[in-house]
């Protein structure tokens, strides 16, 4: 038990180590090959796209 989780109720280390175990049993998405995009991991998560300086947003 960490030294976080003592200041936590029961329900709340459950609820921790249940999100855990889905999480790791998660497999990562299939996507499909971008095409003319940048390399490295999915822009989206960050919410916005930047590509030769130039930045745009969704």
């Amino acid at each position: 038990m960490s030294e976080q989780e003592k200041d936590l109720p029961p329900e709340a280390i459950r609820a921790l180590k249940e999100a855990e175990e889905r999480r790791r049993k998660m497999k990562s998405p299939d996507l499909p090959p971008e095409l003319g995009g940048r390399d490295g991991p999915e822009p989206i998560r960050y919410g916005d796209w930047e590509k030769k300086g130039i930045a745009t947003d969704f």
